[in-house]
């Protein structure tokens, strides 16, 4: 190579008035002969978005609904009790209404809570509107190149009115529902299955959500979880469950965007 040949020679001739006759020689070397070419490497950073509490403002409408059909299934449930546990699976949800209650709660019952949630929401879909700066957030990261997705621990029949909110296609848009895979959250899987739809490994993408379900999630698949307050939890227990920043909103996540390695 250019630059080792030149060592080379610089250490055999000797020195000439504190130099070598080689320094001089390399002084009209043409510069790119010494270039050293160096493979230009980077990750490409995704986002994969919880939806409910991060994307629009449909938390509420979940624990009303929730409280609807417990009610009608005869389970007294503290409203602020319910709140705490939007965003993880039903089979969690069901096992901490065991535990809370002492209740029984069967695979029949728990098919009742299901389709009687979905009904009291659908109800409440009206209500659902876009967080501060969801759209904008989802514009700019679409307008420079960044890949993004949406993974949710609702089904598709309480996701849509949601997306339809947001004006996200699913069609155009890769969402990965409650009804796609074999467990939601705490468990990483709705991640996991987002990150396969975009074609990147999962340890290059952000998990940005509004709960601790979301971050214990993305911590267990090795994703950055960023975490918002605009779901009802706290940054310090966000921060407990891996978020490794935490911002308002997706609006002031959009001011923020080069923090989590965005471009705008």
């Amino acid at each position: 190579m250019a630059c080792r040949a030149v060592l080379e020679l610089a250490a055999a001739e000797p020195m000439l008035h504190g130099r070598s006759k080689c320094c001089e020689r390399m002084l009209v070397l043409d510069t790119a002969e010494l270039s050293v070419r160096m493979p230009t490497m980077r990750i490409e950073t995704v986002f994969l978005f919880d939806l409910d509490g991060t994307l629009v403002d449909s938390v509420y409408q979940h624990v009303l609904a929730w409280r609807e059909a417990l009610d009608e299934e005869g389970i007294d449930l503290s409203i602020w009790r319910i709140h705490r546990k939007i965003g993880m699976s039903g089979g969690l949800f069901t096992n901490q209404l065991l535990r809370e209650t002492g209740v029984e709660i069967n695979p029949e019952r728990v098919d009742r809570l299901r389709r009687r949630h979905a009904e009291a929401f659908l109800r409440h879909a009206v209500e659902i509107r876009p967080l501060p700066g969801a759209c904008d957030l989802m514009a700019a990261l679409s307008g420079s190149g960044t890949r993004w997705a949406i993974a949710t621990s609702g089904r598709m029949e309480t996701v849509a009115p949601s997306l339809s909110a947001l004006g996200v296609d699913p069609a155009k848009t890769f969402v990965v529902t409650r009804d796609q895979v074999k467990y939601a959250k705490p468990d990483p899987d709705l991640f996991l299955a987002a990150a396969e739809r975009l074609g990147v490994p999962i340890e290059t993408a952000v998990v940005i959500g509004d709960s601790i379900w979301d971050m214990l999630a993305a911590r267990r698949c090795r994703a950055l979880g960023v975490g918002l307050l605009s779901g009802g939890y706290g940054l310090e227990e966000l921060e407990r469950s891996g978020a490794a920043r935490v911002y308002e909103d997706p609006a002031d996540l959009l001011e923020h965007l080069d923090e989590v390695g965005g471009r705008r």
